[in-house]
């Protein structure tokens, strides 16, 4: 696998709307993407730094099931990802590294596929790879 580009760090909030805000203040003519995920219980916005994504993540009413199992309930940071060419490569290799995919995954994100990685397997960090939409 070559060196991965950092994509994104992912924050969960418990007010969208007020975190996006805030983040716009902060990053002023940061683009912002919203989209919701009701088939995952999650409502998403995306700032586009210069050199880096935060992905601000709520969960919807219900939808803590999955994404909460993955993600956890806390609000906070919690997981930064790497972008891949080649998810199945890259997970291939991964796994041979040691680290261990969570159950369900690779599956469709919020931009193309991902895969986490079980935090035991990565010194109790949240880990994600992504493969970009063509």
């Amino acid at each position: 696998m070559t060196v991965p580009r950092i994509d994104h760090i992912g924050i969960i909030v418990a007010d969208l709307d007020a975190a996006t805000a805030m983040f716009a203040r902060m990053l002023p003519g940061a683009p912002v993407e919203t989209k919701d995920m009701p088939e995952v219980g999650l409502r998403i916005a995306f700032l586009e730094a210069a050199n880096i994504s935060i992905e601000l993540i709520q969960y919807m009413d219900g939808g803590e099931d999955l994404a909460g199992r993955v993600m956890g309930a806390a609000t906070g940071l919690n997981h930064f990802s790497v972008e891949v060419a080649d998810l199945s490569r890259a997970a291939a290799e991964l796994e041979a590294a040691g680290f261990k995919m969570m159950e369900g995954f690779p599956r469709p994100g919020a931009h193309g596929r991902v895969a986490f990685f079980e935090r035991e397997t990565a010194t109790n960090i949240l880990f994600e790879i992504c493969e970009k939409e063509a």
